[in-house]
């Protein structure tokens, strides 16, 4: 059945993906992806999103993030103003504190956003791996009872506990702690056949022949030995291009067809590995 809605979407889901996702869904657990940049995981919570008709709140995550970019932080600026402006107020120093620390000067970030809602939304924490490994021990009280401790405020609750998609591409090892919190699932590159089905879902109207072309180029080019295999969002702007310059054949014109790989490789290395004979050859198989 979701793996039905996804498609409606224009996701094509694999079994174990669709399984993974469905069981969080029932389960209340956080799903943990995992597999190379450009494989559709990030896109799996948007189409959730989509699917539920709920708010989408996204953490993406980087070297250094830290919790006053990911949790809460205080309006300092705000507070100070009020300080100045109860100067010559009788609060007392505990009723001045007790009012800076409130909620009025409370700056939520994605995860105290995300358990906040009335409304379950959906939280996708996008390449966890790139975070420090210290940021994973704010994650584990969020993941575990969807509580978040603010020692000016206490401890607070989830007024409903959203839907955690957590997307990682393998660039650093993810603790223990972290992964038995939460249900998992590998989304590898997809194979022949599902790359076609993406294909023609996402470009419905490109030409049969082109479309069997351009997956059967790109599966080829995800086995040579590139920096950055392209992946399906690739494929996609690399058919849009085709389609756009007019190419009905990828063997016609060898030259164009080198210009075009533009839109699938984006390193100078991979650039150089595929030369026009290279590329001919990939083409020419296809045949």
């Amino acid at each position: 059945m979701l793996q039905e809605q996804l498609l409606a979407q224009g996701y094509v889901a694999s079994d174990e993906l669709s399984m993974a996702l469905h069981l969080s869904v029932e389960l209340g657990r956080p799903l943990l992806l995992e597999g190379a940049a450009g494989v559709g995981k990030t896109e799996v919570a948007k189409m959730l999103a989509q699917l539920r008709q709920c708010q989408l709140i996204r953490l993406q995550c980087y070297e250094g993030l830290d919790a006053s970019s990911a949790i809460y932080e205080w309006n300092y600026q705000r507070q100070l103003l009020s300080v100045r402006a109860n100067q010559d107020s009788s609060l007392s120093v505990d009723e001045l504190e007790e009012h800076l620390f409130s909620e009025k000067y409370l700056l939520r970030r994605p995860l105290l956003e995300a358990i906040s809602q009335v409304e379950p939304p959906v939280l996708l924490i996008d390449e966890v791996d790139r975070a420090d490994e210290e940021f994973e021990a704010y994650l584990l009280e969020l993941l575990s009872d969807f509580q978040i401790s603010i020692p000016e405020m206490g401890t607070v609750q989830a007024l409903s506990r959203p839907l955690v998609v957590l997307t990682s591409n393998g660039s650093r090892d993810l603790s223990d702690a972290l992964r038995r919190r939460c249900l998992y699932s590998f989304v590898d590159y997809p194979d022949t056949r599902t790359e076609m089905a993406i294909l023609q879902h996402r470009v419905p109207a490109i030409e049969q022949r082109l479309a069997t072309q351009v997956v059967g180029f790109v599966q080829a080019l995800r086995r040579e030995e590139l920096e950055k295999n392209p992946g399906i969002a690739e494929t996609l702007d690399w058919a849009a291009a085709l389609m756009g310059l007019g190419v009905v054949d990828l063997a016609a014109d060898p030259q164009v067809l080198q210009a075009s790989l533009v839109c699938l490789l984006k390193t100078q290395a991979d650039r150089a590995a595929i030369p026009t004979e290279v590329a001919q050859r990939l083409s020419g198989s296809l045949a």
